[in-house]
């Protein structure tokens, strides 16, 4: 009965909110407490939302502080070169742009975390997307694939996680599987390559100039980053470049020249804002090595490691606290909108954890492995990841189904190793997840509806998964 139940709300909240008949977090929130009375448990519901909310407030305070300090960051023009650098590949070409925003998420997510990818790759693409009037459910989809594929990383959580639930060294789990992870996201920017055809195809080939002059009075030069809402600046002395907070509409700007422009002109960050800071340039890339490193070797938890972070950038590039005030009050909505996401999130985990609900999905998934498949235990660990990550945490599927799946394997004379490469291959679709905090700073920056992402995006992560999965199979790694 649990079972059914739990695949039941699930089903309800998928379908309710790729319908938009509620918001995501009404869904996360009202959905599992309407189950949880179904379920005979009421009683406990505050006990359930306790727990999950405990469990989550550690990621809660991780994306806060996060998408302060990288909103700092942006702000102040650390990544700028990095996005100039792909403005020019990208110019004014669709396929360019979708090819673009796959490249970028995957460089980022080298860092291990994909709120930081998100925010990155959303304030370098979003003007552009914009301009041309593509389709930001490609841009969400493709930054999201790229980034589940770069989430096996070993620092990234899934390989980690089926390590330590193993018993294996994450290293022999990780290198084997190189070739097939490279060919995960070559298909990504295949499939990249593929949608920027059909955006190109939908909108033509546009010149530069053509680009810059497509809006003569009505153009979003700027998207105030991190904030969560755009922002314009006319082009000309009279904003000086500055940047002015919206109300989540698009700000209206001038046209970036009278009479076309060039590479320079057609840009997603204003090159003049007054939150430049180029004097301290090396003490902010020095700061978010230093950060990134201290993140991988573990050196403190990450929530303090953003905290400490966003009060040094902070304090150091901004030391008048009225502007530290402006740059917070600036970043204010996009905090406010996903840490509320991850504590609605952390009732829907709390309620599917604390009935049961998601231990006898668990189970009953396992139990209706026939037996003539144990001898192919890694092609079915591989198949499951993708659902079951998908609809649990990665907490819940390493740590409670992955030794099951192991177990069994060993049964049919299959190696522990062979089991947990597999179970990484669903990680493009996981990345999607409603269950995953980091997917809400994506939508939510790129103004994107969940369900809009998630109709578009689940057909092509699957498809992305299954070919790292028979590469794994091709390659003798699975």
């Amino acid at each position: 009965m649990l079972t059914i139940l739990g695949f039941a709300m699930i089903a309800t909240f998928l379908v309710l909110i790729m319908m938009k008949k509620m918001s995501p977090i009404a869904a996360l929130v009202l959905i599992p407490a309407l189950f949880c009375v179904f379920v005979g448990k009421g009683a406990h519901l505050g006990d359930y939302v306790i727990d999950g909310v405990s469990s989550l407030a550690p990621t809660a305070a991780m994306l806060m502080f996060a998408i302060v300090y990288f909103g700092v960051m942006i702000d102040v023009g650390l990544f700028d070169p990095i996005v100039r650098a792909i403005l020019r590949f990208c110019k004014a070409d669709p396929m360019r742009i979708v090819v673009g925003t796959a490249l970028l998420a995957a460089i980022v997510s080298l860092d291990g975390d994909g709120s930081t990818t998100f925010m990155i790759t959303v304030s370098a693409m979003y003007p552009l997307y914009k301009r041309l009037k593509m389709s930001l459910v490609v841009m969400t989809g493709v930054a999201a694939m790229a980034n589940g594929v770069m989430n096996t990383l070993p620092w990234g959580g899934p390989t980690a996680r089926a390590a330590t639930a193993l018993k294996v060294d994450a290293t022999d789990i990780f290198v084997p599987m190189i070739p097939a992870l490279a060919v995960g996201l070559l298909a990504v920017v295949v499939l990249a390559y593929v949608l920027g055809l059909r955006e190109r195809r939908r909108l033509g080939t546009l010149t530069l100039d053509e680009a810059l002059a497509r809006e003569p009075e009505s153009e979003t030069v700027l998207v105030g980053v991190g904030s969560g809402t755009a922002s314009g600046a006319k082009s000309g002395a009279k904003s000086g470049g500055g940047a002015s907070s919206g109300t989540g509409e698009d700000a209206d700007a001038g046209p970036a020249t009278a009479d076309g422009g060039s590479d320079d002109d057609f840009q997603g960050l204003d090159p003049n804002r007054a939150t430049l800071r180029p004097k301290l340039y090396w003490f902010n890339a020095l700061l978010t090595v230093a950060l990134l490193t201290a993140m991988i070797m573990e050196w403190l938890p990450i929530p303090v490691l953003f905290l400490i972070g966003a009060a040094l950038a902070l304090t150091v590039n901004f030391p008048h606290i009225p502007d530290q005030k402006a740059r917070i009050a600036a970043h204010a909505d996009n905090v406010l909108n996903v840490s509320g996401m991850v504590f609605a999130a952390a009732v829907f985990t709390g309620v599917l954890t604390g009935t049961g609900m998601v231990d006898h999905m668990a189970n009953w998934l396992v139990d209706t492995i026939p037996d003539g498949m144990g001898p192919h235990m890694g092609l079915v660990t591989g198949l499951l990841s993708l659902p079951l990550t998908y609809f649990m945490s990665n907490d819940g599927f390493y740590f409670g189904v992955l030794p099951v799946l192991a177990e069994a394997g060993q049964a049919h004379g299959v190696s522990t190793l062979e089991i947990a490469r597999a179970s990484i291959v669903g990680q493009p679709l996981h990345m999607s997840s409603p269950l995953v905090p980091a997917v809400y700073v994506l939508v939510g920056m790129a103004k994107v509806e969940f369900g809009d992402h998630t109709k578009f995006v689940v057909k092509w992560a699957v498809l992305t998964s299954l070919v790292i999965l028979g590469a794994g199979i091709l390659f003798g790694i699975i």
